[in-house]
């Protein structure tokens, strides 16, 4: 066999190249929509033909119904879809990934893709230097394109030629004569070449490759597809390993329904098959032509065809390749008209019963107590499989929410430490643990959105986004010592204990005003941090407060003073008292800086 190891990295190059390809294309159009691609999947309806139709126009444009299906996992994840909404929109991404197969299939064979690749690579470059962000996003998706087919281009040539090995064929040969048997093997193989690879139009442009040399049938090419299109849920299953209970079930989702949409092709797989070369033959050509012709034409002739190494000079030879490409090209129609048709008729079927996959993987996935209950882990962000960098922010936003809230969940159970009789020392410990428990996980909190924050600015982000990364980055850093500070007061409330200092009825009444304040701050905070654009009143509000507790504090520090002079209380107590009283004030400069920094990523 005349195939070395640098054959074999060659044609891992090849995948490789156009894997990367695929990839810039994607980032690319989704950097370019940018937020109009993010508010039409977070605005989505309880209409499941919507749901569907998005499903299909959003991987229609980011050319890759993985990347669209991680999208929705990643939402589903932040609570901005619901389980039933994912279910429509992730099949409509399977009608929309054969937009590539399409492309592949019209542009590799019709035109000679590859001799425009370098000339566009031209194009895009100069737009990466461009000033303004869209150009940018413009230029990348142009050299994606040209990755693309240079990667096909490469492919078709580095693809090992079986008919001049024909050991390798010998082994291929042996299973393509099993009936039902082969196309369940070359199923499986299609899957887990593309589990491999993450990506079922590479192993939709290695079929059709194969297909299109004549190494391999029709319905084998047929049955690699099939396989991939099952293989294509490893990545939405992998980025939802880490994620919550609704991530799970969404990628769980996707997956029976490849499985379901499978099933039925294969129990009626050659009369389908049928109808799909009925169709193609009627609309372009029959795909089972080139095979017929290689079968009955001399090797040496199909080699110099496949390798364009005939005498060209010739008419004959002339026509003769004119008829070997349109040959190739009825088979690439055929595969895309196969992978169409399967996808719409699984749609058109399956659509009706969302309701019952919902039903389905919800049993499959039950929810536990501890889903619920435990709040030492994010519930809308995990450290697994990041989304695209743009639609990660939101997912960060959620989480940043409900951080906010387990903080201000912090702040009520010092009210009630503050609040808890002194002689019943078993419910006080057991009050502060909690409080001490909370600071711990508000520690761990902060890092883990911190890091998660940082991997989505490894990303490409446009600048706004930049911009709106930092701030999020100083909004959890504020709210930590929100945190803190809760914790600072209820040490300070325990030493109040311990040292048995007397709290006058004047100073517990003038501490509950301050935590009345800090309160009406905190919920001034949250209906910032949850609205879409905060409104000016809102900041001006949360100012005012701010402003307040200032002056409220500095009103009892000249009162204490007086009160400790008149033998009101002793100073030990007025010491404890004005920790209580400055550790809030502290709180309310943490509060407005929140706000101030939320507020600056939305109203600039």
């Amino acid at each position: 066999m005349n195939y070395g190891f640098l054959d074999f990295l060659t044609l891992v190059g090849s995948v490789g190249l156009f894997l990367y390809g695929m990839k810039m294309m994607s980032e690319g159009l989704q950097k370019a929509a940018g937020d109009k691609l993010r508010n039409i999947l977070a605005m989505m309806t309880n209409n499941r033909i919507v749901g569907a139709l998005t499903g299909i126009s959003i991987t229609a444009l980011v050319q890759s119904s993985s990347a669209t299906t991680v999208m929705i996992v990643s939402f589903v994840n932040a609570g901005l879809l619901s389980l039933s909404q994912s279910m429509a929109v992730i099949m409509g991404a399977n009608v929309g990934t054969t937009v590539t197969a399409w492309i592949i299939s019209l542009f590799g064979f019709k035109v000679n893709i590859a001799s425009f690749a370098i000339p566009l690579i031209g194009i895009g470059v100069p737009l990466q230097f461009s000033k303004k962000n869209t150009y940018k996003s413009w230029g990348e998706f142009l050299i994606g394109f040209a990755f693309l087919f240079l990667g096909l281009e490469y492919l078709n040539q580095s693809v090992p030629d079986l008919k001049a090995n024909p050991e390798i064929f010998a082994v291929l040969q042996r299973y393509t004569q099993l009936g039902y048997g082969s196309i369940l093997i070359f199923a499986v193989v299609g899957m887990i070449l593309t589990m491999m690879v993450q990506a079922s139009s590479a192993t939709f442009a290695i079929a059709l490759i194969m297909c299109s040399k004549g190494w391999i049938s029709f319905d084998t090419a047929a049955a690699l597809i099939l396989g991939g299109n099952i293989g294509t849920c490893i990545t939405p299953l992998i980025a939802s390993i880490s994620g919550n209970i609704w991530a799970k079930r969404a990628a769980m989702g996707h997956l029976l329904f490849n499985v379901f949409g499978s099933i039925w092709v294969f129990a009626l797989y050659y009369p389908f098959l049928r109808l799909i070369v009925w169709l193609s033959t009627a609309m372009a050509g029959s795909p089972e032509a080139l095979l017929d012709f290689i079968t009955h034409t001399d090797p040496v002739i199909v080699d110099g065809l496949n390798n364009k190494t005939l005498d060209f000079t010739q008419p004959e030879n002339q026509t003769l390749l004119a008829s070997f490409e349109s040959m190739q090209y009825y088979v690439s129609f055929g595969l895309s008209i196969f992978h169409t048709v399967f996808n719409l008729i699984n749609i058109l079927i399956m659509i009706w019963f969302t309701k019952t996959y919902v039903y389905i993987v919800t049993k499959l996935i039950p929810t536990k107590a501890s889903d619920e209950e435990d709040v030492s882990h994010l519930k809308f962000i995990s450290t697994g499989m990041l989304s695209t960098a743009e639609l990660s922010i939101l997912q960060a936003h959620k989480e940043i929410v409900l951080f906010a809230e387990r903080v201000q969940k912090m702040f009520n159970m010092v009210k009630e430490l503050f609040n808890e009789p002194r002689e019943n020392d078993v419910e006080f410990v057991k009050q502060f643990s909690r409080i001490q428990k909370y600071e711990d996980i508000c520690d761990s909190i902060e890092v883990e959105i911190a890091t998660y924050l940082s991997k989505v600015a490894d990303g490409r982000l446009s600048n706004e986004s930049k911009h709106e990364l930092q701030m999020k980055m100083r909004i959890i850093s504020e709210i930590e010592s929100v945190a803190d500070s809760c914790y600072n007061l209820a040490r300070t409330i325990q030493r109040r204990n311990n040292l048995d200092a007397k709290f006058t009825a004047g100073i517990n009444e003038n501490i509950d005003l301050m935590f009345k304040l800090i309160d009406q701050a905190l919920d001034q905070m949250r209906v910032i941090l949850e609205s879409t654009v905060p409104q000016f009143a809102d900041v001006t509000k949360t100012k005012n407060l701010e402003s307040e507790i200032n002056n409220f504090r500095n009103q009892l520090k000249t009162q204490n003073i007086i009160d400790v002079n008149e033998g009101k209380y002793l100073y030990g107590t007025s010491v404890v008292y004005m920790d209580l009283i400055a550790e809030c004030e502290k709180m309310g400069d943490y509060i407005v800086n929140v706000v101030e920094a939320e507020a600056d990523t939305k109203l600039s």
